[in-house]
């Protein structure tokens, strides 16, 4: 079986592109074998983990702002110190698995972050927790910074919109499921209790994981020297759209953890005055997410990601126009549509990382996605500002400068020339 990588369109002499076409199916994954099913699947899995461990503690702010005295943006910290810790870890993460292997990275991210969230579910302390909750935002940049590199590097270029649309589900499902289940429990069981379930379903998430991700065939190691990781920072901010994906990923993340830290706060106020378990329900609205990375993904592998990028971020205010109004069915549906939208985006625009990366993928990826938990971390937290001074009102001015900035930034990439040699599509 063949295992070398396979060159660029632009990169084989028309003399044998033929031969290199007819062997496409030795060295990629294809649609429809057993191997593309086990790796979405174990993808799924992990995102699915991934997401779980880390947006489980959302629907707790409240509870937590009560429990320990602590005001909104303050509780917010229990999210925003992990996916802090979690950017940062990108950093290292990335291009560790450049060097070690993909596969071994992601299986040790996932058992640490569920043993260190059984761990947090002891702590005596607020500190106690928060710390915890770092060192499983740092975990879990393992198989966040290494995903999406190892999709791109074994899944057919002609697929990868799909099978990332599938594994961004997963991390959909995942948000969902950890948000659903901690929402709900706390009305019945404490908040300890609730951390320690999604612990052990992450334990059985990992281990699924770990047995049957295919290894990676067309990995090459790279050196961990200090120059060569400089120049592949160089070489990705010297692309006329790799910093524009960043930027993007900064402010997309941004305006989709606001909102969904803040609207329990509303929702538990007046006049709505809800139930916490059912403000927990109400992540039900993430299956809008994961039916539309999944198709939206495959439609830009279709019709080319400039094309439907911008359309997505168009979604997304409008889904947020809906939750400014004061009918609680049309804040729902409003949260159902900006979720559909942010988590097509997002499929969009983290596949579009690995297509326009040519070089050092790990470390693009790793860069993409140390801006995407940035924008969670810090316009998480500066969410809590606005919520403070202006209520809905000012948590909706905050998201939708965000989303302005974010749709500019998609006009730009719809305009950038193609890469040469690889279509419009890049």
């Amino acid at each position: 079986m063949k295992t070398a990588v396979a060159p660029l369109a632009h990169e084989v002499p028309p003399a044998v592109q033929d031969d290199v076409v007819a062997e496409l199916k030795e060295i990629y994954i294809e649609k429809g074998t057993p191997a593309f099913m086990r790796t979405v699947l174990a993808l799924f899995c992990g995102g699915f983990a991934t997401f779980a461990l880390l947006y489980c503690v959302q629907p707790m702010m409240p509870l937590l702002s009560h429990e320990y005295s602590i005001n909104a943006a303050q509780s917010s910290l229990i999210l925003s110190v992990a996916t802090g810790m979690l950017a940062i870890g990108l950093l290292i993460t990335g291009p560790l698995s450049d060097r070690v292997g993909r596969k071994p990275v992601m299986v040790a991210a996932l058992f640490a972050a569920a043993l260190c969230t059984i761990a947090s579910s002891m702590m005596p302390s607020w500190h106690g927790v928060l710390l915890m909750r770092a060192l499983i935002g740092l975990s879990l940049s393992g198989l966040a910074a290494v995903a999406m590199t190892y999709l791109s590097e074994e899944i057919h270029p002609h697929h990868i919109g799909l099978a990332m649309g599938l594994y961004i589900g997963g991390n959909a499902i995942g948000g969902m499921s950890g948000r659903l289940i901690t929402g709900v429990l706390i009305d019945f069981v404490s908040w300890h209790t609730a951390m320690l379930v999604i612990g052990g379903l992450a334990l059985i998430a990992a281990a699924v994981f770990w047995k049957i991700l295919p290894e990676s065939r067309n990995f090459r190691a790279r050196s961990l020297h200090p120059r060569s990781l400089l120049d592949g920072f160089t070489m990705h901010f010297r692309d006329a759209g790799l910093p524009l994906l960043f930027l993007e990923a900064f402010v997309l993340m941004g305006a989709f953890v606001t909102l969904f830290n803040y609207i329990g706060y509303r929702l538990l106020a007046e006049p709505y005055h809800m139930e916490q378990a059912f403000v927990g329900l109400l992540s039900v609205v993430y299956l809008s997410g994961i039916y539309s990375s999944a198709k939206i993904g495959s439609l830009a592998d279709k019709l080319g990601r400039r094309k439907v990028l911008w359309s997505t971020i168009v979604l997304m205010l409008a889904g947020l126009a809906l939750t400014m109004f004061t009918a609680l069915p049309l804040v729902i549906f409003g949260m159902l549509v900006f979720t559909f939208g942010f988590f097509a985006a997002h499929s969009v625009a983290s596949s579009w990382i690995g297509r326009r990366a040519t070089k050092a993928k790990g470390q693009a990826s790793s860069l993409y996605l140390f801006s995407y938990y940035a924008g969670s971390s810090i316009a998480g937290t500066a969410g809590g500002v606005f919520w403070h001074l202006g209520g809905w009102n000012g948590i909706g001015l905050f998201i939708g400068g965000l989303l302005l900035v974010a749709l500019l930034v998609a006009l730009k990439l719809a305009k950038l020339p193609p890469l040469p040699g690889t279509g419009a599509t890049i």
